[in-house]
């Protein structure tokens, strides 16, 4: 069984936030209705293509599982169709710029007046304050929410990440609020409101160098590796190259093969409870008797050298067989995996989170599936929509419009 079927979502959003959410929705069996510019559809159809003429990985990768409508609201018939959607409809989800949905007309006040049960859910840049009429990209998120402050060397700039944690994330977050929403519907009856901002969402997955913001006041930050070089800390969270976030000593380390291979590393942390067996492990058995070595504490300003020594056993060893030794022995470790391994792992692809889709245009692409899994709704991946490509059964199988009225429409500008 879908978990979500029977729900159905107007999916106007675009580019990458909106579409994380509509999608993962879409996953669970939602009926997701993309509504998009006559003409061009979703910028992102046409951005970074890799085929002429195709539309690209970077929409196809976020719009699976859902239906596209071709709409000109500004046009009286387009508008029309807008609004009985609506009314079918049990979520409205948007990521226009500030206001935009307003001057359209479709804001809180004007769609829960077209249907009173409807959830509106918005994603914005930023919430009330300085920076609410910014314009925002991922980046642009990742620095405003803490995570580019933070990251990096401590002798380096600020650093943004390859993940996706301003757009994706906080499409993520967008989701969760959606979901809640419907629930609580279940006993109110009535709509509501559902905004992220992300900043919020960026803010919200850096909680723990907040935490280390606080903590400054009782003292330095020992388990940074700058407390062992004796280097000073300001008033604010310092950015911590490979250090481990929780507390553990951790850094990534060369392994066999580093000179050719960028990713020939692995993570590798020194936890405590196993050390004795780091040390049997590297062949530094001398250094458990050694009282300057014996506790976490006598290590902290060691560590440079002790992460140094590691390595030259990790150099030795390529980066599967360093975890093949260290799994059984509970020393925690983990290979740096690049996106082609990634894309080819048979694992991740028998669990379905790496998935192949075939597309009538494009032919067969991998891309990501669901990472959510549920014991009894499976999230299977289908292809993205073609633009436009199911105007004719959304306007009869949804709206039950007669042949009529659907000419009507399509001879008028609403679809084109």
């Amino acid at each position: 069984m879908e978990a979500l079927k029977g729900i159905t979502i107007l999916d106007f959003t675009h580019v990458q936030s909106g579409p994380t959410c509509t999608q993962l929705l879409a996953w669970f069996g939602a009926n997701v209705i993309k509504i998009e510019r006559p003409g061009g559809g979703d910028i992102t159809r046409s951005q970074l293509r890799d085929l002429d003429g195709v539309d690209s990985l970077y929409f196809t990768m976020l719009n699976h599982n859902k239906k596209s409508i071709t709409l000109n609201v500004k046009d009286s018939s387009g508008k029309q169709v807008l609004e009985d959607l609506i009314k079918k409809s049990d979520v409205f989800v948007e990521n226009f710029a500030p206001g935009t949905i307003e001057r359209m007309g479709y804001g809180w006040e004007e769609i829960q007046k077209i249907n009173p049960k409807i959830i509106l859910a918005s994603v914005k840049g930023f919430g009330p304050g300085p920076y609410e009429e910014c314009k925002v990209y991922e980046n642009i998120a990742q620095c405003a929410g803490g995570a580019a402050s933070t990251t990096g060397f401590l002798d380096g700039p600020p650093l943004v990440t390859g993940a996706q944690i301003g757009d994706s994330g906080t499409g993520l977050h967008l989701a969760l609020g959606i979901v809640t929403a419907l629930f609580q519907r279940e006993k109110s009856g009535r709509g509501q409101r559902v905004d992220v901002a992300m900043q919020d969402g960026v803010v919200n997955l850096c909680r723990v160098k907040l935490r280390d913001y606080q903590r400054l006041k009782s003292g330095p930050l020992r388990e940074y590796s700058q407390y062992g070089k004796g280097i000073p800390f300001t008033d604010t969270t310092p950015r911590a190259g490979n250090d481990s976030g929780g507390g553990q000593p951790g850094w990534i380390l060369k392994c066999k093969g580093w000179e050719d291979d960028p990713d020939a590393y692995v993570y590798f942390i020194t936890q405590a409870p196993v050390w004795g067996k780091i040390c049997n492990v590297i062949g530094k058995e001398e250094w458990l008797e050694d009282s300057g070595y014996s506790t976490p504490e006598a290590r902290l300003d060691k560590l440079e050298f002790i992460f140094d020594t590691i390595e030259e056993w990790t150099k030795t060893k390529s980066k599967h067989e360093v975890i093949s030794i260290c799994d059984p022995l509970g020393i925690p470790c983990g290979p740096i995996l690049s996106m082609k391994e990634i894309a080819n792992d048979e694992s991740l692809k028998a669990t379905g989170t790496i998935v192949e889709v075939d597309h009538p245009i494009r032919g067969k692409y991998t891309t990501v599936g669901c990472p959510i899994k549920l014991s009894d709704s499976k999230a299977d991946v289908k292809r993205s929509p073609l633009l436009g490509e199911h105007n004719d059964e959304i306007l009869s199988d949804i709206l039950n419009y007669d042949d009529e009225k659907i000419n009507k429409i399509k001879q008028s500008e609403a679809m084109k």
